[in-house]
C-alpha cells in the first residue's frame, strides 16, 4: 500500500454504486492510498441519483462523488486526479510530471470516458438492466480491446513503465467486461495487463454480477 503525504481530517465519502465501474476506480484507489473513507451506496434502479439531496452534490446525476471536508467533487477521473495531487506522497508516480508522460495518462482518461464508456461499459449495463439489444456496444469493445492488445504487448502498463492514473480509470471495465458478453480470450496481453493491477499492493476488487458469460 501506497503511503500517503498526509490523512483527511475525518473519513472522505464516496457516494456511489457498488456495481459501477466508475465508483470502483475511485474505491480502488483510496485503498491503494490507504485512505479512510465512508462508502455511501445509491440505489440506482430506484433513482436515488436523480433526487435533489443528490443534485446538490453533482446536477449531472451521476456517480460517484466524493465529500472531503469543504470539498465536493464529482467524475471520476477528476477525483482520481484531486486524490492524487492532494494526498498521494509521491504524485508524480502516479501522474507524471513531464509534458509527454501527462499527455499519456490524459490520452487514456480519453479511452476510458469515450471508447470504454460506449464499449465494455454500455455492454455490460445493457445486461445489467436488461436493456436494449447489446450488438454494437460488443463490436465497439472489441475495436478498442484489440488496440488494447496491440499496445500492451509493447508495454506491462498503459501510459508509463509502472502503474498510473490511467491504469486505475481503466481496469474494472476491462476486468468486467465479460458480465457485457465481451470476451477476453483473445486478448492474452490485455489479461496479463489486468493481472498486473490486481497484483497492486491495496488492490480491491469490484462485486461480479451473473450477467453475460458470467451468468
Amino acid at each position: 500500500m501506497n503511503a500517503v503525504a498526509r490523512l483527511p481530517a475525518q473519513p472522505i465519502k464516496l457516494y456511489g454504486s457498488a456495481i459501477s465501474g466508475h465508483v470502483h476506480r475511485v474505491r480502488l484507489f483510496l485503498s491503494m492510498l490507504g485512505l479512510p473513507f465512508e462508502s455511501i451506496e445509491l440505489d440506482l434502479k430506484q433513482r436515488a441519483n436523480r433526487t435533489p439531496e443528490f443534485l446538490a452534490r453533482n446536477p449531472f446525476g451521476q456517480v460517484p462523488v466524493i465529500e472531503d471536508g469543504d470539498v465536493t467533487l464529482a467524475d471520476s477521473n477528476a477525483i482520481l486526479v484531486y486524490l492524487n495531487e492532494r494526498y498521494a506522497s509521491d504524485p508524480a508516480a502516479w501522474m507524471p510530471r513531464d509534458p509527454v508522460g501527462a499527455a499519456r495518462v490524459q490520452r487514456w482518461f480519453s479511452v476510458a470516458a469515450g471508447p470504454l464508456a460506449y464499449g465494455p461499459a454500455a455492454a455490460r449495463v445493457m445486461a445489467l438492466f436488461g436493456r436494449a439489444d447489446s450488438g454494437e456496444a460488443v463490436t465497439r469493445s472489441h475495436a478498442l480491446l484489440a488496440v488494447m492488445e496491440i499496445h500492451l504487448e509493447q508495454q506491462p502498463f498503459l501510459a508509463a513503465p509502472s502503474a498510473t492514473l490511467a491504469d486505475i480509470a481503466n481496469y474494472a471495465y476491462v476486468a468486467h467486461a465479460p458480465e457485457g458478453s465481451v470476451s477476453l480470450e483473445p486478448y492474452p496481453h490485455v489479461r496479463a495487463w489486468l493481472a498486473r493491477v490486481e497484483g497492486l499492493p491495496g488492490f480491491v476488487p469490484m462485486v461480479r454480477t451473473p450477467v453475460g458469460m458470467a451468468a
